[in-house]
């Protein structure tokens, strides 16, 4: 009966030490790498001063008009210029975050719109895009026609204060928002708010129906398209254009 039990603990012991044998051998498990979510809502460049590889010229291809000068995006008007060539971004954005600095050649007009459609049928931007105004304040008509008519305006819709735009041949940015979810739209110009309007439903209609745009068919009736950088005539600049999805 001894024996047996001798037998027994002896085993016992043998079957330990051979376990711990086989855990002490096991490779070691190799440590899993997660990688690191992107953050959401990042900025998408639209323009760095390399390339315009993110733009195309209004119902058209490659623009003519537009040119990079240093890290700059100018626009100047081919003389004897027959119609216009806006720019527009060869993608669509919804709810956006648009920021870019802008400077303005004495007496000249642009704008930025949002919403944009392309069609043949369509001439023009401005027919189917709301406009945030860019403008010399000082010295181009535009700017004695109304105060919905200046630099940070919603275009003939939403008037912007006078004294935070700088003059001509001066950078100002923009940071513009456009928030269809929350029904709201943002102006901020050179780290100002200067508009604040809504983006959709009876407010909105509102505002169109009292501006010169009441009578426009497609004039923001979408919630989605391409945003446009406006020809109108005068030698503008940009830079630093980058956009972040909301």
């Amino acid at each position: 009966m001894k024996k047996q039990i001798y037998l027994s603990a002896f085993a016992l012991l043998a079957l330990a030490a051979c376990k711990e044998k086989a855990e002490n051998t096991e490779e070691p498990v190799a440590e899993t790498t997660m990688e690191t979510p992107q953050p959401e809502n990042e900025w998408i460049t639209l323009f760095d001063g390399s390339n315009l590889d993110s733009w195309h010229a209004y119902n058209g291809e490659a623009p003519t008009q537009w040119k990079i000068e240093g890290e700059n995006l100018v626009f100047t008007p081919a003389e004897n210029q027959q119609g216009s060539q806006n720019l527009v971004t060869n993608e669509t954005f919804e709810s956006f975050e648009l920021s870019l600095d802008w400077k303005i050649s004495e007496g000249g007009n642009s704008g930025i719109m949002w919403a944009v459609q392309e069609n043949d049928s369509l001439s023009e931007p401005y027919l189917t895009g709301p406009e945030i105004q860019i403008l010399d304040d000082e010295r181009h008509p535009d700017a004695k026609a109304g105060t919905t008519h200046r630099s940070g305006a919603l275009y003939d819709m939403i008037a912007a204060p006078e004294g935070v735009v700088k003059p001509a041949g001066e950078w100002n940015s923009y940071v513009i928002t456009i928030d269809y979810e929350n029904n709201k739209g943002v102006v901020v110009l050179n780290d100002t708010e200067v508009v604040s309007f809504p983006v959709s439903g009876p407010e909105w209609d509102a505002m169109v129906a009292e501006s010169k745009f009441a009578d426009w068919p497609l004039f923001g009736k979408s919630q989605s398209g391409h945003i446009a950088l406006q020809d109108h005539g005068n030698v503008v600049t940009f830079r630093d254009i980058k956009i972040k999805k909301l």
